[in-house]
């Protein structure tokens, strides 16, 4: 399941990935991490991601695409 921190950090205050690890207090390569997907924050952070950027965890959480849940559908 992807994160879309770079997304809705823009979306929700304008702010880049630099500036959300700037108001995080934490390296700009641990959010660029998260933002690519290589590495996952920990519940703490997260809690702290939506904290910052005023949102749900919801939003923070690329929904899985319809056409992907009519194939499983269909397949079964």
């Amino acid at each position: 399941m992807k994160i879309k921190i770079k997304e809705t950090a823009k979306d929700k205050k304008g702010w880049s990935l630099y500036r959300l690890a700037k108001e995080l207090n934490l390296p700009q390569q641990t959010v660029y991490s998260w933002a690519n997907g290589r590495t996952q924050p920990s519940y703490e952070n997260m809690d702290r991601l939506c904290e910052v950027l005023e949102c749900s965890i919801q939003n923070l959480f690329e929904a899985e695409p319809v056409q992907k849940k009519l194939n499983l559908v269909a397949n079964d």
